[in-house]
């Protein structure tokens, strides 16, 4: 048997794109018989340091997050009109699935390792307390797969 990729084999998130993070999480809190949690926003640029295929991006995202399993959340995603790959994939495939993530531990080695097997890095950013990429996985696996590294 060998070894995951990224040293864990652990999904932690589920990530859907939306128009309306209000309406969807009302729906989401109703189906799974929950409160609905407040809505975050992503930080500003300067603070976020959020880079879309390279170029520094003002992309900003509301966000909703629900427990729905052991160490496994939902992510509820309305991204602004800035350029992102919440943006593009919002427009070309619209709402639905964007991602699965895995929290991971040395995120420059860990992309290195996805791009040395055929994924491109789509976007990165900062968060309160770590960081995250955006790795095209449609090819392999037919999906994006986000990395989380928390300081």
């Amino acid at each position: 048997m060998n070894k995951p990729i990224l040293g864990t084999n652990v999904v932690t998130q589920i990530g859907i794109l939306v128009h309306d993070i209000d309406k969807t999480s009302a729906e989401y809190a109703k189906f799974l018989g929950v409160d609905v949690p407040q809505w975050t926003e992503t930080d500003i640029e300067e603070k976020a340091q959020t880079k879309y295929m390279g170029q520094p991006s003002q992309a900003r995202a509301k966000l909703a997050f629900f427990d729905i399993g052991e160490n496994l959340n939902l992510e509820l995603i309305q991204p602004d009109h800035n350029p992102s790959t919440w943006r593009h994939d919002l427009d070309k495939n619209g709402e639905g699935f964007h991602h699965i993530a895995f929290v991971i531990k040395g995120m420059k080695e860990k992309i290195a390792v996805l791009k040395a097997n055929g994924m491109q890095l789509l976007q990165t950013g900062e968060y309160e307390g770590g960081r995250y990429a955006y790795m095209d996985a449609n090819d392999s696996l037919k999906l994006v797969m986000e990395l989380l590294e928390n300081d």
